[in-house]
């Protein structure tokens, strides 16, 4: 299927298509200007670079998103203004995705953990998979995002909505931008001026 460039209809395509062009505009901001050292500097072995959670974030985007565009397929369409998160899905996304210090850590799926190292063309690599996610919004403000439903890759038991999974992918990265831009302004960070 062809991807879609009219502005969609609903009010939650518009602004996830919103959420997804200030993420696309944090993560350049982060990297611009960037070595390769910078990119990949870790405030501690357990914690990921600016450069590991933006590979996460793309990781994620490939893993996740064909789950939720394969749900579309043959559904009636039906669009929705809104996107209503049943109980379950408000905790979730309250206790794992959201970032605020009620979050819980939980160590990421193996087949989305980062490598050690990132290469300096993953800003590239993120932008194009959050373009794939807005063409995505765009196709899904068609169908009742609150109905249909998709297999968790990562949790097969799960079974969200499409609004839900889309929810999701937005606010993963307000928490993984929000790691990075932390990680940049650690006191340690290489390439930081110490003192006035």
């Amino acid at each position: 299927m062809a991807p879609r460039v009219d502005s969609p209809s609903t009010a939650w395509a518009v602004r996830l298509i919103s959420e997804l062009d200030a993420a696309d505009q944090r993560a350049k901001e982060l990297v611009q200007g960037l070595t390769p050292l910078q990119l990949n500097w870790r405030p501690a072995p357990e914690a990921w670079s600016v450069g590991q959670c933006l590979e996460h974030l793309r990781v994620t985007n490939e893993v996740y998103l064909p789950a939720i565009s394969a749900s579309l397929a043959a559904r009636p369409v039906r669009p929705v203004q809104d996107i209503a998160l049943g109980r379950l899905p408000r905790w979730f996304i309250r206790n794992y995705i959201e970032p605020s210090s009620q979050s819980k850590r939980a160590r990421a799926p193996k087949k989305i953990a980062p490598g050690a190292r990132v290469d300096p063309g993953i800003l590239d690599l993120f932008l194009a998979s959050n373009q794939a996610a807005r063409e995505l919004v765009r196709r899904a403000s068609d169908y009742d995002v609150n109905r249909v439903r998709f297999k968790n890759p990562f949790i097969p038991v799960l079974r969200f909505t499409v609004g839900t999974g889309l929810e999701i992918v937005s606010r993963h990265q307000r928490r993984h931008l929000l790691q990075a831009e932390r990680v940049k302004q650690a006191v340690d960070f290489p390439g930081r001026e110490c003192g006035p």
